[in-house]
């Protein structure tokens, strides 16, 4: 039995000598393939430039921390457990549209949630105007040609600050140098006949057509001064001085030096800044409750902490029938400057009083065109539903509808609140 054994080991054997001669073989010759493809990488990477070389390597040691990294987040288990509010909320909707929303269990953190006792006190009742403010049309003035001319300078550009008589515009006009020859040779003629007692009858005559000269000279726009330096002197000058009729700004310059105008062209508009209008919309219901001659109250969003007065002093007789609004005018008093022709105000007029829940601006959840107000009906217990009111002062709220005395209503945190409503009404 041995011998039989040791017969088919030796036969075995040599039954597998020439598979594991091949097999070496096979080694060797991918042992030499290797070697030749790891030496022609080495010669290639060697044979790149510089600046190649070094984005391999860069990539190489940028792949090798991403595994490791991965290596490290499958060994520790970064995997921790989420904690989820499981608190029972229930939200019931009235038939009015109130919700009511149940948070049993939970406490709300009163730093950051706060309620306060709602309580009823007189507040005024205000009527809005919405409108915008203008330069005072009696207080501004259009500049313009009185006669055909050329721009030769201008001395006060738009922004310009101005008096009465400053320079605004020199203009060459020939009109104007004919108005001055003209007056020159009345005033020549009356001194001669004045002089001359056998003809006095004409003197009359010439110290009219003196008069018609020196008004046609005031008509193209000289002042009184320079019609008395042209008596004085004798001597007519080429270019008629425009100068301004109020004291104000040069709010727009319609023409350059060198432009040539034509009799009523615009040259430059001149306004009084310290003296606006307010113009106010008024809607029809509310018309009974202006009258000329009532104060009404300004607030602008540049200057929110501050108010200006205004006095109506004009009611239009129509309506607007495009905005359904009747048009109220006022005078603004402006002395700082600080308002601005067409800055858009808000008026307020004080038409009675009436009793209301103050609350901050900060209690009033606005969607859309809708006010709510949330209030503290249990120990975990809120109400969120529509109120009626208006804006006192941009900060206060005043609540005509909805809110009782008494009630506790959340004057910090609403709209944190409010979300919640609205995670539950979905």
């Amino acid at each position: 039995m041995k011998d039989k054994l040791n017969h088919l080991y030796q036969r075995l054997k040599d039954l597998c000598k020439p598979i594991i001669e091949g097999a070496h073989r096979l080694k060797a010759k991918l042992g030499a393939r290797v070697a030749a493809n790891i030496n022609k990488i080495h010669d290639s990477y060697w044979s790149l430039l510089p600046e190649t070389r070094v984005r391999i390597r860069l990539t190489l040691i940028c792949v090798s921390l991403l595994m490791f990294g991965i290596v490290i987040g499958l060994i520790v288990n970064v995997n921790r457990p989420v904690k989820f509010d499981n608190v029972a909320k229930t939200l019931t909707i009235e038939n009015t549209g109130a919700m009511e929303l149940k948070l049993p269990g939970m406490s709300l953190n009163p730093a950051i949630y706060v309620f306060s006792e709602a309580v009823k006190s007189e507040v005024p009742v205000e009527l809005s105007m919405p409108g915008r403010l203008t330069f005072n049309a009696e207080k501004s003035k259009l500049l313009s040609a009185r006669a055909p001319g050329r721009v030769e300078h201008i001395y006060a550009f738009d922004g310009a600050k101005v008096d009465v008589g400053s320079p605004i515009v020199e203009l060459y006009s020939p009109e104007f140098l004919s108005a001055q020859q003209e007056y020159l040779l009345s005033s020549k003629t009356a001194k001669v006949l004045e002089a001359n007692k056998t003809m006095s009858d004409l003197l009359g005559d010439a110290q009219i057509t003196q008069q018609a000269a020196a008004n046609r000279m005031r008509n193209l726009g000289a002042s009184d001064g320079d019609i008395r330096n042209l008596d004085q002197t004798g001597r007519t000058q080429y270019n008629l001085v425009m100068r301004s009729p109020l004291e104000g700004v040069v709010v727009k310059r319609a023409v350059d030096p060198g432009a040539v105008v034509n009799a009523g062209d615009v040259l430059v508009t001149l306004a009084n800044p310290k003296e606006l209008w307010f113009l106010g919309n008024v809607y029809e219901q509310d018309i009974a409750k202006i009258k000329k001659g009532q104060t009404i109250v300004l607030r602008t969003e540049a200057y929110p902490g501050k108010t200006f007065t205004a006095k109506a002093n004009y009611i239009a007789p129509t309506i607007d029938p495009d905005t359904r609004a009747l048009v109220i005018r006022c005078d603004v008093n402006n002395p700082d400057g600080l308002l601005r022709s067409d800055m858009y105000a808000l008026g307020k007029l004080q038409v009675g009083s009436s009793q209301a829940v103050v609350l901050p601006q900060s209690a009033i959840v606005r969607v859309r065109e809708m006010r709510y107000v949330i209030t503290k009906t249990g120990p975990d217990t809120f109400k969120r539903f529509a109120v009626k009111g208006y804006d006192l002062d941009g900060k206060q709220f005043a609540v005509t509808e909805g809110v009782e005395a008494g009630m506790q209503v959340l004057v910090d945190g609403a709209v944190l609140l409010n979300d919640r409503f609205a995670k539950q009404e979905e």
